[in-house]
């Protein structure tokens, strides 16, 4: 057998794409190598931004974590806080973009960056406040929008979409939440760091007991869960916590069943079960003894 019989064979090494210039405008060049456009990847994208003259983005959303290393020049963030805070990027060091945080990239010079984006960008996780409402979509905007559409169409939706959705469902252990209300404090979920710094949770009732045999299926058969029925509205509008509707994601360590293909509910933070109004009502979910398989929920499904 020859020394390089297995290139590209049984490993599974294989080339799955190609470099694409996403962006060329107006001194700013964005070549995507890994990403929805120049790989059809969703779980990661890397690019090499190149910015030829002084220039500055808009205000950002990111719905995404983002790592950012400047290889030439330097960046300065500005952190949409009341008390506005800049973050300079030198040459050779990587700043940490946590998703859910707005900041606006100015360049005071060229300079060069690479992106890594987990989950890969696309133009529906990053909100750019350019468009909002009345507002013209930039060049840059609207080619971003074209090469999605014609890449991939499981993108999470722009925003307005689900918009009208207002009770959200969360499965839980009821220890967990009694315990947090005991507290006078904020419930988390165990796998909140890990799962990205949100709550899982869904919009629709009847998809509650297939979801938790499939996540909490080792749960000892013993251990007492219920589901919170929760307020976005409230959640959004009196404590700041967002909802966003975006592919389902692991729990912990258990993936998600590859044959879904729904749009669900991240909330981005905590659940404050201690304000009145967050959680509507508490339902209880009934267990096989013998195994611990999910049933049913009580008044619910």
């Amino acid at each position: 057998m020859s020394a390089n019989s297995d290139v590209g064979g049984s490993r599974g090494i294989r080339i799955v794409g190609r470099s694409i210039k996403v962006v060329e405008h107006d001194g700013l060049t964005v070549l995507e190598t890994i990403g929805n456009v120049a790989t059809q990847t969703d779980g990661v994208s890397l690019a090499l931004v190149t910015i030829t003259k002084p220039t500055s983005e808009p205000w950002l959303t990111l719905h995404y974590d983002e790592y950012m290393h400047v290889t030439e020049g330097y960046e300065v963030d500005d952190a949409g806080t009341e008390n506005t805070v800049t973050t300079p990027v030198r040459e050779g060091q990587t700043a940490f973009i946590p998703r859910g945080s707005r900041f606006r990239p100015v360049f005071p010079a060229p300079a060069k960056y690479i992106p890594l984006c987990v989950p890969a960008f696309s133009p529906g996780r990053c909100v750019r406040e350019e468009e909002e409402e009345g507002a013209e979509v930039s060049d840059v905007s609207a080619r971003l929008n074209e090469l999605h559409r014609k890449t991939t169409s499981s993108s999470p939706p722009p925003r307005g979409v689900c918009a009208n959705v207002r009770l959200l469902y969360h499965m839980c252990r009821a220890s967990s939440y009694e315990g947090a209300v005991s507290a006078n404090a904020a419930y988390f979920p165990p796998t909140f760091v890990q799962d990205g710094r949100f709550t899982h949770a869904t919009a629709v009732p009847s998809t509650l007991i297939s979801t938790a045999n499939h996540f909490y299926a080792d749960a000892p058969p013993d251990d007492d869960w219920i589901c919170l029925e929760l307020d976005r509205e409230v959640l959004e509008k009196r404590m700041g916590i967002v909802t966003i509707f975006e592919r389902a994601a692991p729990v912990g360590d258990i993936d998600t069943d590859k044959s879904w293909d729904v749009l669900v509910p991240h909330i981005y933070g905590g659940i404050p079960v201690h304000v009145d109004g967050v959680v509507t009502k508490v339902y209880k979910m009934n267990r096989s003894q013998e195994d611990g398989t999910f049933l049913g929920i009580d008044g619910l499904v």
